[in-house]
This record gives C-alpha cells, structure tokens and sequence, in this order.
C-alpha cells in the first residue's frame, strides 16, 4: 500500500501572527530598543512622529506647542528633524546657531535655545545638511544629554523627529514619555503610521502610542481613519493605539505657513486652530486650575 501523501498547510502571513515577522534571507530582525542613558529631571517629553513626510507633523509639533504655551505651560520645542528642519520657519524665527554647532562642539545647548511666540523656546537645527540625517549612538546619546541640561525651568519638552521608520526615529522615540504619531487618511500615509507601530511594537516600546489624524475632510473621515488603524493594531499587534485627536484640513494652515506664523496666532478662530488647542487641552491643565499633580494629566509615571 503506497504511503499517504503529506499536504502542508500554508503558513499564515506575516501580519497575521501578533508580534511576529517573517524574517528571510539576508534580512535581520529588528533589534530591540537599546534603553538611553539620558535621565530626564522629571520632564515629560512627548515625541511627535510621522511614517512620512507631508502630513502635517512639524505644524502639530509648532502649533501644539503654541497652544500649550497659551495654557500656561513653559514648553523647550526641539527641532529633531536635523536635516530637513524648519520650526524655525514655521515659528518666524530666524536663528544665527543650531544643533548642528551643539553637535559640532562649537556651541552649548543654552547659546542655541531663542524665543518664540508666547514664550516658547525653540531648540532650532539646521536643513539641508545630509550627514545629520542618521546620527551613530554617541551623537544622539550627546544630543538628548544636552537638551536634559534645557530643561530646568520646563514642564513639557516636544521633539519633532524626522518622518519615516529609521533606526534614528525609533531610538528617538525610546528615550521619550510619550510618542504621537501623525496621519491622514490617505492610504500612503495610513499604511507609513502602521509600519511605524509596528516596528516601534516589534523593538519592544511599552509606553502608550498617541494617534492625530490630520487633514481630514470631515469629523467622520478622522473617526474612520483613527478607528481602522486602531482596529489593525489590536488585531495583528495586540496593541491598543489611543487617538488623541484630529486636525481638519483647513486652508489657513497654508496662509500661515506662507506667513512664518502658527496659525493658532495668526488665525485664532479657524478650524485647525480650535483642533490644535482642543489637543493642547487634553495634554495640559492650566497651573491656575489644576493642582501640581494634575497638569499633565496624561503623563507616564515611571
């Protein structure tokens, strides 16, 4: 009697094992987040980050700022983004030095730092210069050891990081409280927030991951968005993406931009305006209302 023939079941994919990645030939698994040394003197620090460019990451990061600034918070805003940087702009600033002299050894942290509007202070870096665009584990370890020496007479520090899923970003965000990760409907960019999830999930980040949806048509399009990659995440990574707000496409944000100006200044009523202050709110209580332990009520406790 001739043997019975073995049949394989197909292996699922990739995506649908949590936590599990098919790794093939030549290719190497994600390593783990290597844990900085940097000691925060109890400053949350909130990392705003995008899969990719164009969704409106660096106008969360200079307006969310303004709008915490508003509330009484005293806010250092990093530009983190170290090649393709343009806080600077967005804030109407025009700084003489920036991270790149830091890094350089030419400049300290504190000669670097400007004011910005409602008493931000802006750590600015430069844009265009290619060799800042992966930084090796010194540097960046020199980097945030620096800005832990701005943060004295702080309470909330943001980073704008460069967009996409690099080793930078993703160690980037390792050595903050929190991350926020921007998006927008479009498929591209919905697709760029997920693998960064993912990859942050895969390298073993525990702390909660934020979720803006930005430039959405309509409060149900954000909704929609929010909910599909919240619903993804939990499916295939077993990870609860929390949406901390969104932003409507709105046509003041381009004219602030073309004015070097937030538009949460520069046209206080509009829609996105109200939705930047909306986030702020959920992130910040005023000092006046809100007792000590209360003012950033979404802070990780270590």
């Amino acid at each position: 009697m001739s043997a019975r023939r073995r049949t394989r079941r197909p292996a699922p994919p990739a995506d649908a094992r949590p936590g599990f990645k098919v790794i093939g030939r030549g290719e190497e698994a994600p390593a783990p987040l290597r844990p900085s040394t940097w000691k925060r003197p109890g400053v949350p620090t909130v990392m705003i980050a995008s899969g990719k460019g164009g969704v409106g990451k660096s106008n969360l990061a200079a307006n969310l700022a303004v709008a915490l600034a508003e509330r009484e918070a005293r806010i250092l805003l990093v530009d983190a983004d170290l090649a393709q940087a343009n806080l600077d702009l967005l804030l109407g600033l025009h700084p003489r030095f920036d991270l790149r002299h830091v890094l350089a050894g030419e400049k300290t942290p504190e000669e670097i730092v400007i004011q910005g509007p409602a008493g931000v202070r802006l750590v600015p870096a430069a844009s265009g210069v290619p060799d800042l665009t992966e930084l090796d584990d010194f540097r960046r370890e020199f980097l945030l050891r620096s800005l832990g020496h701005l943060t004295n007479d702080v309470d909330l520090m943001i980073l704008d990081l460069p967009s996409g899923v690099s080793r930078h970003v993703t160690e980037m965000c390792a050595a903050g409280d929190e991350v926020v990760i921007v998006t927008t409907p479009e498929m591209a960019a919905f697709s760029d927030a997920y693998a960064l999830i993912r990859l942050l999930h895969q390298r073993g980040w525990s702390h909660p991951i934020r979720l803006v949806v930005s430039q959405a048509s309509s409060p149900e399009e954000a909704t929609e968005t929010a909910q599909r990659i919240r619903l993804v995440a939990r499916r295939f990574l077993r990870l609860d993406v929390e949406p901390l707000g969104a932003v409507p496409f709105d046509p003041s944000v381009m004219r602030a931009v073309r004015r070097q100006e937030p538009v949460v200044t520069a046209f206080p009523g509009s829609p996105a305006a109200l939705a930047y202050r909306a986030l702020a709110a959920q992130l910040w209580n005023s000092p006046s209302t809100a007792p000590p332990s209360e003012r950033f009520p979404q802070r990780l406790e270590a």
